[in-house]
């Protein structure tokens, strides 16, 4: 599974943006796509995921403001990010999750920066 990432950029707060991750390869595969961000100094964190049932969960601090999406082939998934704060400021990561009968594969993206002026 390959993953790229796309839709970053520098916005205002208030302002909003939608990051898009393309997958291939064995996209069939894949159990669960989310994203995670990683500010600087700080441990990477989910911000927002969605399993191929269509269950999400998001962290506290972006609910009610980010939105996880996915299209219908489940190639691509999206960050629709509303309301931005300066401390959304991070880089940008999607993963994929591949359950097997004994593991978890985590498949990353190559992340994307966000970058929030006040």
């Amino acid at each position: 599974v390959q993953l790229v990432e796309s839709g970053g950029g520098l916005v205002q707060a208030g302002g909003s943006l939608r990051l898009s991750c393309a997958a291939s390869g064995s996209i069939f595969s894949i159990n669960t796509m989310g994203w995670y961000r990683q500010a600087p100094g700080k441990e990477r964190e989910l911000v927002a995921r969605i399993t191929r049932g269509g269950s999400t969960n998001y962290a506290d601090s972006v609910k009610g403001r980010f939105t996880i999406s996915r299209d219908n082939a489940e190639s691509t998934w999206y960050l629709q990010m509303n309301s931005l704060k300066p401390e959304d400021t991070a880089v940008y990561y999607c993963r994929a999750d591949v359950f097997s009968d004994i593991t978890i594969i985590y498949y990353w993206g190559q992340g994307t920066q966000v970058t929030v002026s006040s």
